[in-house]
């Protein structure tokens, strides 16, 4: 157990599992957290690493996570998510407040909880997974993008607020990236999901982790501060090029 421990929030699909695998592979003890505990258990029991049921927008399940975890290295903002697609006139206020719940405030107080050990362990590193949509706005995706732009001016204002302190700051931030993101932003429709991917060919969620492998493997004076990972037929957030 003489491995640097990473926790990655969000770790039972997607990106958060294929980090953890990764991450898991370059020699990390992955804490897995996320709110379906089977799931994180079977993944974890492949990679040697930990399973804690975590939801992030529930204090007390935050403050056990940290609880359960005497060290960490590595911190992987993961969890979070978008839900519908409505324009600003029809906005839905739940699942508006469900997106900035996730995405926002989870990532705080997790970030919060866990940073005095971070910067305990001497080499901490924060990495924040938001999204093109922190930069870009585009329409009848307000509540999404909003949270994101929050997310990443807060993971931003951290970068600065740790100087002096043993702790990296990273933020990485995707295109389309082909998971069950839209499966669950449409409640379950996987042909309308699918849609969005068709006629080329999307990031996977293995090209994500090996991303955040690379940024947390760098020596400890090299910080990647912001990283924009996009599909070749990709532009903007509303421009991509189908076949």
């Amino acid at each position: 157990m003489n491995r640097p421990t990473a926790v990655v929030t969000g770790a039972s699909a997607g990106i958060g599992e294929a980090t953890a695998r990764r991450l898991a592979a370059e020699g990390f003890h992955v804490v897995l957290g996320a709110r379906r505990l089977e799931l994180i258990q079977n993944i974890a029991a492949q990679v040697n690493g930990t399973a804690i049921e975590l939801d992030v927008t529930d204090a007390a399940s935050v403050a056990a996570l940290v609880e359960a975890v005497p060290e960490v290295r590595v911190l992987v903002n993961n969890a979070g998510g978008a839900r519908g697609l409505s324009s600003v006139a029809e906005a839905d206020e739940e699942q508006w407040r469900w997106m900035w719940e996730t995405n926002v405030l989870g990532t705080l107080r997790v970030t919060k909880a866990l940073l005095p050990k971070l910067i305990a362990s001497g080499d901490g590193h924060v990495v924040t997974v938001t999204s093109i949509a922190a930069f870009e706005a585009y329409d009848n995706g307000s509540g999404y993008t909003s949270a994101k732009h929050a997310q990443s001016a807060m993971h931003r204002t951290l970068r600065g607020e740790l100087l002096g302190e043993p702790v990296r700051v990273t933020e990485v931030l995707p295109g389309m990236v082909e998971t069950d993101f839209s499966v669950n932003r449409f409640d379950g429709d996987a042909e309308r999901a699918a849609a969005v991917y068709r006629g080329l060919t999307p990031l996977t969620a293995d090209d994500v982790a090996d991303t955040i492998a690379f940024a947390v493997t760098r020596p400890s004076h090299v910080n990647l501060d912001t990283i924009v990972l996009k599909p070749r037929a990709q532009a903007s957030a509303s421009r991509a090029h189908r076949v």
